[in-house]
């Protein structure tokens, strides 16, 4: 097969039994279960989840977004070789992590195949919670403007970018469209402070004003567990964003979760340890993609500008990036997989066909 037919481009047409539409994110596709399917998988397979659970099959894709658009490359190369598997085993290990450190559990309870994870329905808290170690990215663009008041934190004079802070922040923001919210514009990705979500705690989905603390406390306590890890293989946790939602347990609790991927080259900044030693920054995340594109572009406003987005959507779909570029990226992100796990990534030379066969033969959920 081609390298273009290894790319799991497209993974909301999977014959998978569903009731529902497939909700399709820019990376990841849900396919929530019917109640019958849910129920049988809960007690064949043994989940420790109460029986009434609605389950749902997470499938990642190989798809790269960037400035809020999907890129594609010659060759008909519609994502980035790899790229999927990588992310979902780097998350997985965090997770296996942070249940080893006492941490709090997540929304995974089963991974059939590289590219799928099975996981029960949450209540999402409407906040990126996003920790930041070093200034860099939007944080030194606001404060080389002048600006020292950052999500509601005071930053200090004769900060450097990219230099280490004086002490890990946290700086969250809105997911999503929040209305009727005092003071927080009704837009997705909103800079918001600690006062901002104590006072309008319910509407960014807490169910307790208490919970703010243990969102921060995971936050931290995950952020501190990954980069330590980081640490020992030479390579700088620099920032993430992590999401955080409410299942119930078997005894009818309520309890606080992550979701989604964390720690991984998509949701987080990961530098090179000895290049930064060494006063270079040499990314291992998508922000190299990223910094390529506002290179490889005449005009980088156009992928800045929000106010432009119809060009840029137009520039994402009319240009195909170099293969190179493309495949500098497959190399970065399995390469930090690899570096996290340990152990090398497969790379099914048709993940789609894999996927179908594990959930028919072990899972029974194709039609």
């Amino acid at each position: 097969m081609s390298l273009a037919d290894s790319v799991l481009a497209i993974n909301n047409d999977l014959p998978i039994r569903t009731d529902s539409p497939v909700h399709s994110g820019k990376v990841r596709s849900v396919y929530w279960l019917t109640d019958a399917d849910s129920r049988r998988l809960i007690t064949t397979k043994g989940y420790n989840v109460p029986e009434d659970t609605p389950l749902a099959i997470m499938v990642i894709s190989d798809r790269i977004s960037a400035f809020d658009c999907i890129f594609h490359g010659e060759g008909g190369l519609k994502g980035i070789p790899g790229k999927g598997a990588a992310l979902n085993a780097i998350s997985n290990h965090w997770f296996k992590l942070f249940a080893e450190n006492g941490l709090a559990d997540s929304h995974i309870l089963d991974i059939p195949h590289p590219f799928v994870w099975i996981v029960q329905k949450a209540r999402p808290i409407k906040v990126e919670a996003i920790c930041r170690q070093y200034i860099t990215g939007s944080m030194w663009r606001a404060y080389s403007k002048g600006e020292r008041v950052f999500c509601g934190i005071t930053l200090p004079e004769g900060l450097e970018k990219d230099q280490k802070l004086p002490e890990l922040l946290i700086t969250p923001s809105t997911k999503g469209i929040l209305t009727g919210i005092p003071g927080v514009p009704a837009q997705d990705d909103v800079n918001i402070s600690r006062a901002d979500i104590e006072a309008n705690y319910q509407a960014f989905g807490f169910e307790k004003l208490a919970d703010i603390d243990l969102y921060e406390k995971l936050l931290k306590d995950g952020f501190k567990v990954i980069s330590k890890a980081l640490a020992d293989i030479d390579q700088v946790f620099v920032d993430t964003k992590f999401e955080f939602g409410y299942v119930t347990d078997k005894d009818g609790n309520s309890k606080l979760i992550y979701m989604d991927e964390v720690g991984t080259p998509d949701s987080s900044r990961i530098w090179d340890g000895a290049a930064y030693r060494d006063g270079k920054i040499l990314e291992n995340s998508k922000e190299g993609f990223r910094q390529f594109l506002l290179n490889h572009f005449p005009d980088p406003d156009v992928l800045l500008n929000k106010d432009r987005m119809p060009e840029r959507e137009a520039l994402a779909r009319d240009n195909d990036l170099p293969l190179e570029a493309m495949m500098q990226v497959s190399r970065t992100y399995t390469g930090v997989a690899e570096k996290v796990t340990g152990a090398p990534i497969p790379l099914p030379a048709n993940p789609k066909a894999d996927i179908i066969k594990i959930l028919k033969d072990e899972y029974d959920l194709i039609v």
